[in-house]
């Protein structure tokens, strides 16, 4: 059966011109829109100071040229960083370097990475994603409209499109204008989109840099972290655990001001050998019971039987250098004391002192977590776990009727600005068919070889060499980088 507005030449023909008549077009996987309403707008910007017009959008044409190249060197190390991580994560490799490499990743990220929403790119920050895609391609053909009317090409029109789930925006220019104009002119043109979108991270970097003092009057920084969301199945749950509103000054004895400090933290805590805690020799004695210590698994020992959820198992040396394993209640031996590594730590106030270090598993670490006025958490878990579900900020708000969340949301849409802005610039560089850079390609090279190289079939065979390098270079990264994540996403959900 078909559908009535099918079926029914009239109706076809209604809808057919009104999709026409409001610049709409529509086909499997594709929404378009085109108007003219902001031609005026763009008339206006592409006239107004033509003089510093004019150097705007040199430096953009120098700009792409240095990026068009540069692309191929960044896709170049891309490339080999994604062969290097695919031997480091082979099967004969991971067992042995799996914690330390998934530490390391918080860190060492690749310039370039592929994005794929719900697997590397978290369900709850899509609207980030899709709303820093679509600001950085209106962006992006806001500069190719400005830089081609003020080059005297005519601009018919400014549009956005939906393709499958991904935002985007076009300016359409008369094209028997764009060819009869010079080749340098076609630079200005083609580079000025992507000139604008590192223009735009540039900015997005200046925003995030200044946005404590943005928000100085309302919120205040530099004091600790504030927690904003503690996720369900977070170790940090508990009665004595986190809660949103709290302000966490240290973890262990590293000081906490910022959400940099945070991460530092945590990574320091996770690569570092597990903290110890001063303890009196009468303390000790009081607190300890006879147990039975035995090997985990992983080597550590382990002597707490009773699986209790306030003891925790720790060793010392005592003053024969012997070293020793005791079930303690956690809180009550960790609470009000100083951080130690050897008993030689703990020789400042007594010296029937010991340093008692939690034996817990390889990757496990005993964190205590400071979040005055409340009493301290005590974390025993991987630090990772903590990094991942518990969200901060460094913003405390200065009145109770401001929202915690605010400078988060604005900074979280600020750094997708960048990331996508800064990745659109680099992408559309690539001498890569159907990109920006296959036009700055064959303009480059009209105003270049063309008084060197007479015949335009050698200058175009050079132009179509080069542009499929790009595109096979930039294929590979795409291929690679998606079988990377989905690997990766397919490895952690066994």
């Amino acid at each position: 059966m078909q559908i009535p507005i099918q079926s029914s030449v009239y109706f076809k023909h209604s809808y057919e011109d009104w999709l026409e008549n409001n610049g709409l077009s529509i086909s499997p996987f594709h929404i378009r829109w085109q108007t003219a309403v902001f031609n005026r707008a763009f008339y206006s910007w592409g006239r107004r100071k033509a003089r510093m017009l004019y150097q705007w959008f040199n430096f953009g044409m120098v700009f792409g040229v240095i990026a068009m190249f540069s692309s191929f060197f960044l896709l170049g190390k891309t490339l080999m960083q994604t062969l290097a991580q695919m031997m480091a994560d082979s099967p004969s490799s991971y067992s042995s370097s799996s914690s330390s490499s998934s530490s390391s990743s918080l860190h060492n990220e690749q310039v370039l990475q592929v994005v794929v929403p719900g697997i590397n790119l978290p369900v709850n920050q899509l609207t980030y994603f899709f709303a820093a895609v679509l600001v950085s391609g209106v962006v992006h053909e806001i500069g190719h409209g400005i830089a081609a009317i003020r080059e005297q090409v005519r601009f018919n029109g400014f549009g956005i499109f939906l393709f499958i789930i991904y935002p985007g925006a076009f300016v359409d220019l008369f094209t028997t204008h764009l060819q009869l104009i010079s080749p340098v002119q076609q630079l200005r043109i083609f580079c000025a989109g992507i000139w604008h979108n590192f223009v735009l991270a540039l900015l997005g970097i200046l925003a995030l840099v200044l946005l404590p003092v943005i928000l100085l009057p309302f919120y205040y920084t530099g004091v600790g972290v504030l927690i904003t969301e503690v996720a369900e199945d977070s170790p940090a749950i508990g009665p004595r655990g986190l809660f949103v509103g709290d302000l966490v000054t240290h973890l262990q004895d590293c000081p906490v001001t910022n959400v940099q400090d945070w991460n530092e933290c945590l990574d320091t805590i996770a690569y570092e050998p597990q903290i110890g805690y001063c303890i009196s020799a009468s303390t000790l004695q009081q607190l300890s019971f006879p147990v039975r210590a035995y090997k985990r698994l992983d080597g550590s020992t382990e002597c707490c039987n009773n699986h209790s959820l306030t003891d925790v198992c720790f060793s010392y040396r005592n003053n024969f250098n012997k070293r020793l394993h005791t079930c303690l209640p956690a809180r009550k031996a960790v609470e009000a004391t100083q951080v130690c590594r050897t008993n030689k730590d703990c020789e400042k106030s007594s010296s029937s002192n010991f340093c008692i270090i939690p034996s817990l598993e390889t990757h496990t670490r005993l964190i205590k977590v400071k979040h005055p006025p409340q009493i301290d958490m005590l974390y025993v878990g991987h630090p990772l776990h903590l990094h991942y579900t518990v969200s901060i900020t460094s913003f405390i708000p200065r009145f109770n009727f401001l929202s915690i969340d605010l400078p988060v949301v604005v900074e979280t849409f600020v750094k997708y600005l960048i990331s996508l802005s800064g990745a659109l610039a680099i992408v559309n560089a690539v001498p890569c068919f159907a990109l920006d850079g296959q036009w700055i390609l064959n303009s480059f090279l009209d105003a270049t070889l063309t008084s060197m190289i007479g015949d335009n079939d050698v200058k175009d065979l050079i132009g179509f060499f080069i542009l499929l390098g790009g595109s096979v270079l930039l294929a590979a990264n795409v291929t690679l980088g998606l079988w990377m994540v989905t690997a990766r996403s397919c490895r952690w959900t066994t």
